[in-house]
């Protein structure tokens, strides 16, 4: 087998040379609060309303530190901890910290799962009603950019690989993609190396010739552990967050896809 052609990512800090691409999906493909924050918003409305109606009520200041995530006065999700549950936790962590409330409230561990399965199907269905799934600015252009000059890509997200391939489908954008590998597919997910190293061995390329674009220090530190060539954030960090405190293994630190290029290809 020949050597995988290398493509030029030109990035604010200089061009490398890559062969391929893994992507983070939530934050990174699509927005996160878009997708996540209806369906925590459905899943813990639930989970809260029916702890209530067994005279177990959860106070309201400790929903945002279940997930980590921050609520308007009317209990919409307005931002999401980069480095909390939500953002960087697989499902069966989420389904955990909640069985966990339940059953310090005073459920019993199973009846505790069994609430939370409940509340999951309940937000699962909203998600397929309604698909609130929004790509982030200048993605298209740049997935054409890639696609156009033959780059591998691949996603590895903590979420379930099922789920991630309808959320690429309602974006569009499963098309570009050689392999979609989720947290089920590995025994460690992030920060591990486990789910980058997979997606290399499937897109046929060394780690130390790809790039690892993500939304939090979970990709990153992934993408270190793996060997990757550049590990790139994508963070909004006009919103008041500071990127390099959240991201510190980040080599590189975007604000949207409109700092990332691609160049020729040599072989």
């Amino acid at each position: 087998m020949g050597q995988p052609l290398m493509t030029e990512l030109i990035t604010p800090q200089g061009s490398r040379s890559v062969s391929a691409i893994l992507f983070d999906k939530d934050g990174t493909l699509l927005q996160f609060v878009s997708l996540w924050g209806s369906w925590s918003e459905c899943f813990l409305k639930h989970f809260t309303r029916r702890l209530e109606e067994r005279g177990l009520p959860v106070p309201a200041k400790q929903i945002p530190g279940l997930w980590g995530t921050q609520h308007d006065t009317e209990g919409h999700i307005t931002e999401v901890d980069r480095n909390g549950p939500l953002a960087m936790g697989t499902m069966d962590d989420l389904y955990a910290i909640l069985s966990w409330q339940g059953y310090s409230l005073g459920l019993s561990w199973a009846e505790s799962m069994e609430l939370v399965h409940r509340c999951r199907l309940e937000a699962d269905a909203l998600l397929d009603r309604s698909r609130p799934a929004l790509p982030l600015p200048g993605l298209q252009r740049f997935l054409d950019e890639l696609a156009a000059q033959g780059l591998p890509l691949a996603v590895v997200t903590a979420d379930e690989t099922a789920a991630a391939e309808k959320h690429l489908d309602w974006l569009g954008i499963r098309q570009y993609f050689a392999a979609v590998v989720g947290t089920d597919q590995v025994e460690r997910g992030k920060p591990f190396a486990d789910m980058a190293l997979l997606a290399c061995q499937r897109l046929g390329v060394a780690p130390s010739s790809t790039a690892v674009i993500g939304d939090t220090n979970g990709d990153m530190r992934m993408a270190k552990a793996a060997g990757a060539a550049v590990a790139i954030a994508i963070a909004d960090t006009r919103s008041g967050s500071s990127g390099q405190r959240d991201l510190p293994d980040a080599d590189i630190i975007i604000e949207s896809y409109a700092e990332l290029h691609v160049g020729g290809m040599d072989r």
